[in-house]
């Protein structure tokens, strides 16, 4: 009986398992580099995140986007000013309006717009605050 061809048949099979595993091993080598690459990024993050939070305490607060009109800055800082929860009445004194219905209603607008960009809030019915 001749066990030649299988013999080269087995041959062949070892081969192609000889070379399916080194390409495996290749394999493996790219991805256990580009999983290092990838744990030093997160790293890396990390440490970015732990940085900007400890500095975030220190950067200048941003102002929000006011609406073009004189009085939004002029209303900003009449709260500034005072100690209480200011109504509408007397935040329009504040800005040297004259306290007429006219004059109190428009500051109120213009309260109840900065409470709506969350720049103010309504702590009760008509007593505004600066948001915290």
């Amino acid at each position: 009986m001749n066990i030649q061809p299988l013999l080269d048949a087995l041959d062949l099979q070892e081969d192609a398992a000889r070379a399916l595993a080194d390409d495996l091993r290749t394999q493996i080598d790219d991805l256990q580099t580009r999983l290092r690459e990838a744990e030093t990024h997160l790293e890396h993050l990390a440490i970015t995140r732990t940085t900007v939070t400890g500095l975030a305490d220190r950067l200048p607060a941003v102002a929000a986007d006011l609406p073009e009109h004189p009085d939004y800055p002029r209303i900003l800082d009449a709260f500034n000013q005072t100690t209480g929860p200011p109504r509408a009445k007397e935040v329009c004194e504040a800005l040297g309006h004259d306290l007429l219905p006219k004059n109190v209603e428009g500051t109120r607008a213009k309260l109840k717009r900065l409470v709506k960009l969350g720049i103010l809030t309504e702590a009760d019915t008509g007593n505004f605050a600066r948001k915290q």
